[in-house]
């Protein structure tokens, strides 16, 4: 009996890194003002930017129904394999909930594992990751299972935003204080708190970014046995050179980088980078 490890499009595996882990990935939808798009099938990061950066009112994501994921889960389970599902945090999206009931609705849905990553994008990729390394090493559904939800709260998620125009229009942060953030160069610095995206500090320019990061770290050393995640919504240059900084500080040798899909881009934007990783504590 094999396993398959399956997660939502809001974990941000590249198409070429779910081949290549065997990962399949369940499309959540965009929804613009002119039509619903799902994530990574009907619409890519770079054209979901675009769009987002012409758009007069903040595009929104949408979870599955519970028939949805019936739809999804049934044919891998009529063929007698596992099924280790990571979804994003419930407390971000009810899309956990749907997927609990599908479970209730399918043919041999005890064989069907959910995982509440309690996380999103970087950190959900974590997770996602390990599963796969422990599926490769042999390691049973339901070992797998009992190790993320074991994992999950050592999840350690920070990033920085790069603009504050749609923390404005979310009505997340007021015109004014928008227009002097953006003046002064104050980036937001959001985390992964008890399962929500949660705005912790602000700090101006680059080498401050990189000060509060290493203080994070030090507050939450890394557990360097598992992978590190970094991500970045259109800057990738700006990634780069955050990545290098912090591998080498840190002494990091095991890391992924991608780009930020429509969950965390949708508020935050184009400009925002950070990591994810699984800390000591």
């Amino acid at each position: 009996m094999a396993i398959q490890i399956v997660t939502d499009s809001t974990c941000d595996l590249t198409a070429q890194e779910a081949r290549e882990m065997n990962v399949k990935v369940i499309p959540l939808r965009v929804i613009f003002e002119d039509a619903v798009y799902a994530d990574g099938v009907d619409i890519d990061k770079a054209t979901f930017y675009e769009k987002q950066a012409q758009a007069r009112v903040l595009p929104k994501t949408s979870q599955l129904n519970p028939q949805e994921f019936c739809d999804a889960f049934q044919p891998m389970l009529d063929t007698g394999d596992e099924v280790v599902m990571v979804l994003l945090s419930s407390k971000l999206s009810g899309s956990y909930q749907s997927a609990s009931i599908a479970k209730e609705m399918v043919e041999g849905g005890e064989r069907l594992h959910l995982v509440d990553s309690l996380n999103v994008t970087m950190g959900e990729s974590v997770l996602v990751r390990h599963a796969v390394r422990m599926r490769d090493q042999g390691a049973s559904a339901a070992e797998i299972t009992a190790k993320l939800e074991e994992l999950r709260g050592r999840v350690r998620f920070l990033a920085f935003v790069g603009t504050l125009k749609y923390l404005k229009m979310g009505g997340r942060i007021s015109a004014s204080t928008a227009a002097i953030g953006t003046m002064l160069n104050i980036s937001p610095v959001v985390a992964v708190v008890d399962g929500e995206v949660k705005s912790v500090g602000k700090v101006r320019g680059a080498q401050k970014i990189l000060s509060y990061t290493l203080e994070f770290a030090r507050a939450y050393p890394v557990d360097t046995r598992y992978d590190v995640v970094f991500g970045h919504s259109r800057c990738p240059e700006k990634l780069e050179a955050y990545q290098e900084q912090v591998t080498r500080a840190l002494g990091i040798r095991k890391c992924a980088s991608t780009e930020l899909g429509a969950v965390i881009g949708v508020h935050a934007g184009p400009g925002c980078y950070g990591f994810a990783y699984i800390g000591l504590k």
